[in-house]
Order: C-alpha cells, then sequence, then structure tokens
C-alpha cells in the first residue's frame, strides 16, 4: 500500500501520516478505502482542506450522500454543518451511532473537517464493532447470526428534534423533513470491504428485533448497546486545527463529547453513499 499508516494500538483507528488529502488521486483513494475497512477510522493531522477540497476529496472515494436532516452549509449544500453554539446545551451525536443506519443502503462513511475548536474538550470517541462481536460468546453470536433488527429515524430525528428549544433546532436542523419508513438490517453482518463480521445495531437508531415487541428486545438490545462501547474497544481523538476524520459507517460506533459547554465548535461533514448490507 502506498500510504503510510501508524494504527492507534487501540481496537479501532489509525493515522494515515504524510499525506494531503487535497492531492489524493483516484488509485491513492482506493488504498485509503481498503484501510479505512480494516481499520475503521483514519485520522489525518495539518491538513488545509477548503470547502471545496472537501467535496472534491470525498468524490474521489465515492458519491456525496446528502444528509435530510442537518441544516447545509449555505455555500456548499453537500456539506453538513454540525455546530454547537456556546449557548447550546445538547450536542449533536452525542449518543453511541453510526450514520444512516436507518437507510435501506447505509452510508460508507463520514468525512469529518474541523473548522472552529473550542479551547478545550470537544473530543470523538469511536468503537470498533470488529472487535464488540469478536468479544461475544460463541452461543451469541451464534443466536444473533439469525436475527434482524429494525433501524429507524423517527425517535432521534422526529421526536427528539422536537424535543429541542426552538432556537437550537432552527439553527442545526432543516425546518421540515421527511421521517424515513423504518429498515431492517442482520444484526451480524459481512463487512462489504473487509469481508468480516460485524455487530450492526446502535443506540440512536435500533428500535428493536424483527418480529420481537419493543420491550421483548429492550434487555437484549440495552446488552449490546452497553457491551458496544465497552473501553477495550473505543479510541478517543482530541481535534486539533487541520484534523480530519474519516469513520468507516458499517464497522464503527462514534459519538461526541459534550465537555466544552460556553463555547462553538463547527465542523464540517460529508457523507458517503453506500450499499446495502448482508449477513
Amino acid at each position: 500500500m502506498g500510504i503510510d499508516i501508524e494504527p492507534t494500538g487501540a481496537a479501532v483507528g489509525a493515522f494515515v501520516n504524510d499525506l494531503q488529502l487535497g492531492d489524493v488521486d483516484a488509485p491513492t483513494g482506493v488504498d485509503l478505502l481498503e484501510a479505512l475497512g480494516e481499520h475503521g477510522v483514519l485520522f489525518f493531522r495539518d491538513q488545509d482542506l477548503t470547502p471545496e477540497a472537501h467535496i472534491t476529496f470525498a468524490e474521489t472515494l465515492g458519491e456525496i450522500d446528502v444528509n435530510v436532516f442537518f441544516a447545509p452549509n449555505d455555500t456548499y449544500p453537500k456539506i453538513a454543518e454540525v455546530r454547537t453554539r456556546p449557548e447550546n446545551t445538547y450536542v449533536i451525536g452525542e449518543a453511541w451511532h453510526t450514520d444512516h443506519s436507518y437507510e435501506t443502503a447505509p452510508a460508507l462513511g463520514s468525512i469529518l473537517v474541523a473548522r472552529q475548536l473550542p479551547s478545550r474538550g470537544g473530543d470523538t470517541a469511536f468503537s470498533s464493532m470488529y472487535a464488540a462481536f469478536d468479544a461475544l460468546s460463541d452461543g451469541l453470536k451464534e443466536t444473533l447470526r439469525g436475527m434482524r433488527a429494525v433501524h429507524s429515524s423517527h425517535e432521534a430525528f422526529g421526536i427528539g428534534v422536537a424535543k429541542m428549544p426552538e432556537s437550537e433546532r432552527a439553527e442545526r436542523f432543516q425546518d421540515e423533513f421527511p421521517i424515513n419508513p423504518d429498515v431492517v438490517h442482520p444484526v451480524i453482518i459481512s463487512h462489504p470491504i473487509s469481508g468480516r463480521p460485524v455487530l450492526y445495531v446502535n443506540r440512536s437508531f435500533t428500535t428493536r428485533f424483527e418480529g420481537w415487541t419493543e420491550r421483548e428486545s429492550r434487555p437484549l438490545l440495552e446488552f449490546l448497546f452497553e457491551h458496544g462501547s465497552s473501553v477495550e474497544f473505543t479510541y478517543r481523538f482530541s481535534w486539533e486545527p487541520g484534523s480530519v476524520a474519516i469513520w468507516d459507517n458499517r464497522c464503527t460506533w462514534h459519538k461526541a463529547l459534550n465537555d466544552y459547554r460556553g463555547e462553538t465548535r463547527l465542523m464540517h461533514r460529508i457523507t458517503l453513499k453506500g450499499c446495502p448490507i448482508a449477513a
């Protein structure tokens, strides 16, 4: 591989050294996708990535999937703004989740660029669903392989957004957006790039198991949610000016840490379209 990969030493993530994303060509893009499938998250430092270059780089990796919920950047509608102002109490994405699991073809990955950072805090935590699957007992692995789960955008983007203060809701989310019909995915999927088995549920969007009620599903889902966030599967990334993170939504969870009250944080996110996933 023609790129310099340095694993974090944790269960998830690797740093890519000596590569400017604005200069990435198609063959290097293929290498990056292969590395993404292996490590789950790729981190980059000291990048000089304009919004135009952000879009161009994303299109080198795949087709852009514009999020219908987030408010877009006024000048660059393919870029979603993830903004926290000093007066905000809620941080977008502060619960463990994987982007777009509520879609029939879940997102391949997301590319997050730091634009304005607080003086302290504002890290993002990632967790490996490869490692989460590997650590399950053989009996539970076998049980879960035969199960499917329902993923829904209604709780997070319907009920959840409606509960937010109007001032926060108006700036950070679209005025009106469709709530997608619920979708069903295997609980254990085969990763489209690596072929490895992955635990594919998440707290924000998985509501129940197919054929089970929500009440029946809750104890097992809660166990899986707690299991997937175990510290031994995670890595906490500290943002700096010029930092970029790319994560694979099929094999990782992530969450934004809400620990910088009274300060501003602005990130630009582009999401890449994926494909239907299978067991």
